[in-house]
């Protein structure tokens, strides 16, 4: 049977937006409509599968149009995703309004393709039983005015007939309720498990990760012509020769430009040693956080397991590409493998990080899907890898703050030699302007394989399969694990986060800002690109009171 191009409508009130989600809708193959001038007329008019909706639930913009959709008998089936800004509470009460899902603005091209697909699929499944109930009830129909024509003696058969059809619906009904719960279940497990899990690499997948994230490092380098230092020494050459050819009158003003160049120069120098004295110090402590998750039924207590594994190694697939998943499935578990940084802050083997490292379900709107479905992830192994220590420590979690993104860690650090970093012990510690250093391991284990070169590189995939327990392993054996040091300044200091410009990405969460003296003033924990590169940390205040009996 052919498969026909799925309709979508978009409902945004905003130009710009509105041509933005159309032109990513009309990229993937749909069949697109933003004219939904006459309401519930056009829609009948277009018969959409799906109806993306801009809305602000707080000013309940959406509801007369959701609720007509919703309340019609001909559109009730009609999947609707809505966008909205804000985060979790606005994407509940989108959920509570009727939308089907509900996705943050501003969107990821691929994660709307995703959701959409997902309610594509369970419309279809939908549909599909739907249909297959109504030509059930055609055929009931049918057998009953059958059996009405025949004999009188031919009762028993007229009976026994009804009852087989009847037999027939109550478990087709039954079936097309706990298939479709199943159904919409799964769905949104797979589109979780698709966007998040990375599971066992292949060599050449590998290879590839560490290739991209060496251009990408280039590509940085390459992008800045010249380094602040750098940039600054010109200018103040440039500065020399238009006072050594100015007249006198005039270089009053083009001195003063090189008094502030050289100035900035040698603070730079100055804070280029501070920086160079916190990394010889306090390398070592900073350490790699592996916490590897698998998922459970929350009712049966049963695990996720692959359905079942290619003769290549790869999961079995279905046929939107989605990896086939069961609570009984006999291929190995689900895992799903997340990084995060941590520092040792005691002689006991207590580590600070962050509660979303700790916990990464923590306020993770697509792990919170499957505890929505009844799917709860349990860690099953979290270690912690320090610099120049061949094997990783297993940590437990110890406490977790209730007032921050904040948590302590424990392992067992007896024997060796890891120093504990210091604290700062006052909220004056951080001074707005002041610079900063940030240590950390942002982007994880590529940033790792890009640094190690292609031969130890290409070693390393062999040995450990792709698994990356496995690759963690390599390398701490290898001792080559060690985290990135960005430098930056202070923003702003605000009484629950500290906002700097020294650069970090997803896996530096957790990583400890000194400031000037050499002591943390901070937990780094979020980033926000929107605003220049500026990123957020903790104060360490929240840390310490968790250190505390």
């Amino acid at each position: 049977m052919e498969s026909k191009t799925e309709k979508l409508l978009v409902v945004e009130s905003d130009d710009a937006l509105r041509e933005r989600i159309v032109t990513v809708l009309n990229g993937a193959g749909y069949q697109v409509s933003t004219d939904y001038d006459e309401g519930m007329k056009s829609i009948l008019a277009f018969g959409p599968d799906a109806v993306i909706l801009g809305a602000d639930p707080p000013q309940l913009d959406c509801c007369d149009l959701l609720s007509e959709i919703k309340g019609s008998e001909r559109t009730q089936n009609v999947r609707v995703v809505m966008l909205s800004p804000g985060g979790s509470g606005e994407r509940t009460r989108g959920m509570d309004l009727g939308a089907d899902d509900v996705l943050s603005l501003p969107f990821d091209p691929h994660e709307l393709l995703s959701r959409v697909r997902s309610q594509l699929r369970t419309k279809s499944l939908g549909d599909e039983f739907r249909e297959r109930l109504r030509l059930a009830e055609e055929n009931r129909t049918t057998a009953q005015q059958v059996v009405t024509a025949v004999n009188e003696e031919r009762r028993t058969l007229r009976v026994g007939g009804l009852a087989s059809v009847a037999v027939l619906i109550v478990a087709g009904l039954v079936l097309f309720f706990l298939f479709r719960r199943t159904q919409e279940q799964n769905t949104r497990v797979y589109a979780a498990i698709t966007r998040l899990q990375t599971g066992v690499l292949t060599q050449q997948q590998l290879m590839e990760r560490s290739r991209r994230t060496l251009e990408d490092r280039d590509r940085v380098k390459s992008g800045a012509s010249y380094p602040q230092q750098l940039q600054l020494q010109k200018k103040g050459e440039d500065l020399r020769s238009q006072i050594a050819i100015s007249k006198a009158e005039n270089t009053s003003a083009l001195q003063h430009q090189l008094t502030a160049v050289e100035s900035r120069l040698q603070d730079l120098e100055t804070e280029g040693k501070f920086a160079e004295r916190i990394i010889r110090a306090y390398e070592p402590s900073v350490c790699l956080i592996h916490v590897a998750l698998v998922f459970r039924d929350h009712t049966t207590g049963l695990k996720l397991h692959y359905v079942g594994i290619t003769s290549s190694g790869e999961p079995t697939t279905d046929e939107h590409n989605n990896p086939i998943l069961s609570l009984t499935g006999s291929g190995p578990e689900v895992h799903l493998d997340v990084f995060g940084t941590g520092f040792l802050v005691s002689d006991t083997g207590r580590i600070l990080t962050n509660h979303h490292v700790a916990e990464p379900w923590w306020q993770n709107d697509d792990l919170k899907e499957m505890l929505n479905q009844g799917i709860e992830p349990v860690i099953a192994e979290m270690t912690a890898y320090f610099p120049g220590i061949t094997n990783g420590i297993v940590v437990n979690t110890e406490k977790i703050s209730s007032a921050a993104d904040v948590a302590v860690v424990k392992g067992n650090v007896s024997g060796l030699g890891i120093k504990q970093i210091a604290l700062a012990d006052s909220h004056r510690s951080a001074v707005s302007g002041g610079p900063v250093v940030l240590l950390g391991y942002p982007t994880a284990l590529d940033a790792i394989l890009a640094r190690a070169g292609a031969e130890t590189l290409q070693s390393i995939a062999t040995a450990s399969k792709g698994d990356p327990k496995q690759v963690m392993e390599e390398l701490a054996r290898r001792k080559l694990i060690r985290p990135v040091t960005t430098q930056g300044h202070i923003g702003d200091v605000l009484p629950d986060k500290i906002v700097y410009d020294a650069q970090t990405t997803s896996g530096g969460s957790g990583g400890p800002l000194f400031n000037d003296e050499g002591k943390v003033i901070g937990i780094n924990f979020a980033m926000v690109r929107e605003f220049g590169g500026s990123n957020f940390a903790i104060p360490v205040g929240y840390g310490m009171s968790l250190l505390k009996p």
